[in-house]
């Protein structure tokens, strides 16, 4: 039997090559997760947000009529409130554009939980959200 002596070894080092692979994939995998459910909770902030601004309504009564009219320091309000329960989540804009609808902006940073070298200040994201409000 001809024993090779430049083969020695090479198995241990596609052993390793593929073991680093393998980690990397990993913790692209995780960093991708959490970036995909800190956009989930910046969207559900933001929902919540917007349907809280669509009940800061106030009631008129026009031609016999009830009418739920939105102002943007009703939305902003009540909006307010809710994102103050979000740690990183603030409120870029919130208002009525037309005063029966509240729409509401919310903005949260998000940072990689492993891979900070190339993310290092992390990520702004941004998530808006629309409202109506209606008397029935």
């Amino acid at each position: 039997m001809i024993r090779r002596d430049d083969q020695e070894g090479s198995i241990l080092l596609l052993t390793i090559g593929y073991a680093l692979l393998a980690l990397v994939l990993v913790f692209v995998t995780v960093d991708a997760t959490s970036l995909y459910l800190a956009q989930k909770r910046t969207q559900a902030t933001a929902d919540a947000a917007a349907l809280a601004g669509a009940d800061g309504f106030t009631l008129d009564v026009v031609d016999g009529e009830p009418r739920a009219e939105l102002t943007d320091g009703g939305v902003r309000e009540q909006a307010q409130a809710i994102v103050a329960t979000e740690p990183d989540a603030s409120i870029v804009s919130a208002g009525s554009p037309d005063g029966v609808s509240a729409r509401v902006v919310v903005s949260s940073m998000w940072r990689p939980p492993i891979s900070t070298l190339f993310v290092p200040e992390g990520v702004t994201l941004q998530a808006t959200a629309t409202s109506r409000t209606a008397l029935e």
